[in-house]
C-alpha cells in the first residue's frame, strides 16, 4: 500500500499557525491536502498534526487526520509515528504541509522509481536551478548526485563549486546546479532506520536531515522534475502563495 502523510506543525518558529494561515478563503493545508490528492500512485492521505485546531479544521474538510505528540520536533518523526499506525503501508511519501500547491505529478514522479527498482529504499526530488537569486540563497538547498542519480551531499552553499568561473553567473554558464525539493519517499524500512538514528555532525553543521542518511549509509534516489513548488515558511512566502494563487484563479476561468 502507497500512503502520504502531510506533516503540519501549529507551533513553527517563523510563521505560528501557518497550517491554518488563509489562502483564498481555506487554510493552507486543506490547499496541501487537496493537491496532494491529485497524485495518481497514492491510495490514502492521512494529516499528522500537532495541534487539535488544525485537527479539527482538517476533519472538517474531510481529511484523516492523527494528532501526534506536540514533543515530536520534526516532521520526518511525525511521520514516522503515523507510519506505525499503517503496518500495511510499504510505501510512504513523506509530503510538506507548506507545499500548498504541489502537484500531484511531483509525488508520483517521486514514487515511480521504487515500483521498478526493489533496491531502491529513499527517493526524493530536484530541480535545475535557472536563477542567480536560487544559487546564491542558503534557504535554497543544493544537490550533487552520483552518474546513478544517487545524492552525493546537499549544501546550503553553492555545489559544486566552479573553480574557474570569474562569477557566479558565469558559473550557471558552466555546469548545472541543482536544487532540493523536500518530498521524500521511503520504504518502510528506510523510513524507521531514518528515524531511529542519532542526529550526525554534518546534519548539525547544515541543519539539513537528509544528511544524516548519507553519513549512516544510506542511499537517496533523486528525481528529476520540471515542476516547481511554494514553500511558505515565512510572512513574505505567505504573501507570495496568497498572489500565486490568485494568478490561478484567473488563470482557470
Amino acid at each position: 500500500m502507497i500512503i502520504g502523510i502531510i506533516p503540519a506543525r501549529f507551533a513553527s518558529t517563523r510563521l505560528m499557525g501557518k497550517p491554518l494561515a488563509n489562502i483564498g478563503g481555506k487554510p493552507m493545508i486543506q490547499h496541501t491536502y487537496e493537491s496532494a490528492s491529485k497524485s495518481k500512485l497514492v491510495e490514502k492521505i492521512i494529516l499528522a498534526v500537532d495541534d487539535s485546531k488544525v485537527a479539527s479544521v482538517a476533519r472538517g474538510f474531510g481529511a484523516d487526520v492523527i494528532e501526534t505528540p506536540k514533543e515530536i520536533a520534526s516532521g520526518s518523526d511525525r511521520i514516522a509515528y503515523v507510519a506505525k499506525t499503517y503496518k500495511e503501508a510499504d510505501i510512504i511519501a513523506n509530503i510538506q504541509g507548506d507545499e500548498p500547491f504541489i502537484y500531484g505529478e511531483m509525488i508520483d514522479q517521486a514514487i515511480e522509481p521504487l515500483l521498478f527498482d526493489k533496491n531502491i529504499e529513499v527517493t526524493t526530488l530536484i530541480k535545475q536551478i535557472q536563477s542567480l537569486k536560487e544559487l546564491r540563497s542558503p534557504d535554497i538547498v543544493k544537490v550533487v548526485f552520483d552518474y546513478d542519480n544517487y545524492a552525493l551531499y546537499f549544501s546550503r552553499s553553492t555545489i559544486p563549486y566552479a573553480r574557474n568561473a570569474i562569477s557566479d553567473s558565469g558559473a550557471l554558464n558552466i555546469t548545472d546546479y541543482y536544487k532540493h525539493i523536500g518530498l521524500y519517499v521511503f520504504r518502510r524500512k528506510a523510513l524507521l532506520k531514518f528515524t531511529s538514528l542519532k542526529q550526525t555532525d554534518l546534519e548539525k553543521t547544515e541543519m539539513l536531515e537528509q544528511l544524516r542518511m548519507l553519513e549512516n549509509g544510506m542511499k537517496i534516489k533523486v528525481v528529476e522534475t520540471e515542476y516547481d513548488g511554494i514553500s511558505v515558511d515565512t510572512q513574505e512566502d505567505l504573501k507570495r502563495a496568497r498572489t500565486y494563487h490568485k494568478w490561478l484563479q484567473k488563470k482557470e476561468k
